[in-house]
């Protein structure tokens, strides 16, 4: 009885140790993100390390200029090609891998239509397009709490002009449904 009790008891074990570190991304997973600039998200798995992100949120611009304040609520649509590269270092340090935790590298882009849907800013310009590589790491912990970091440098282009220009994107919420 006692090895029955024992081995039912590693098995459970390794089952659960598992469930938290597997060494590719996660077939489909969604997402929800709250801080800022809300919207929803979906993460679906191409092959063992990448994956394709969606995201339809809203954008934030506040502007202040001789004591005049504007700001601008947007829509926007991101989307990213994402290459995890470290799934394995993570699992060797013991370190959750499941729900795409782990480091990764990316082409973003993004679509924002520049007549805000709250807010009093006038931009001349109809839509903003950003395309650039970044870095990133997203976390997912075991209550679902969901966090990511984009860092990089890309083009951003409007009707008028185009820039090279930052892209830092922090994203705080919730994932579910896989």
């Amino acid at each position: 009885m006692k090895k029955i009790f024992t081995a039912f008891l590693f098995l459970t074990v390794a089952f659960v140790n598992a469930q938290g570190n597997t060494n590719e991304v996660e077939k489909h997973q969604f997402k929800a993100n709250l801080l800022l600039t809300p919207g929803i998200e979906y993460e679906v798995g191409l092959n063992k390390k990448t994956t394709l992100d969606f995201r339809l949120g809203t954008g934030l611009i506040y502007v202040k200029s001789n004591d005049e304040e504007e700001y601008g609520v947007f829509l926007t649509f991101e989307g990213a090609y994402r290459y995890y590269y470290n799934f394995e270092k993570r699992a060797r340090k013991g370190k959750k891998t499941s729900d795409n935790s782990a480091n990764y590298i990316a082409l973003t882009s993004l679509y924002t239509n520049l007549d805000p849907i709250l807010g009093d800013i006038d931009i001349n310009d109809s839509y903003l397009v950003q395309v650039g590589p970044v870095w990133g790491f997203q976390r997912t912990y075991n209550s679902g709490l969901n966090l990511g970091l984009d860092l990089g440098v890309g083009f951003a282009s409007t009707d008028d002009y185009g820039i090279i220009t930052p892209i830092v994107n922090f994203r705080l919420g919730w994932a579910f449904g896989k």
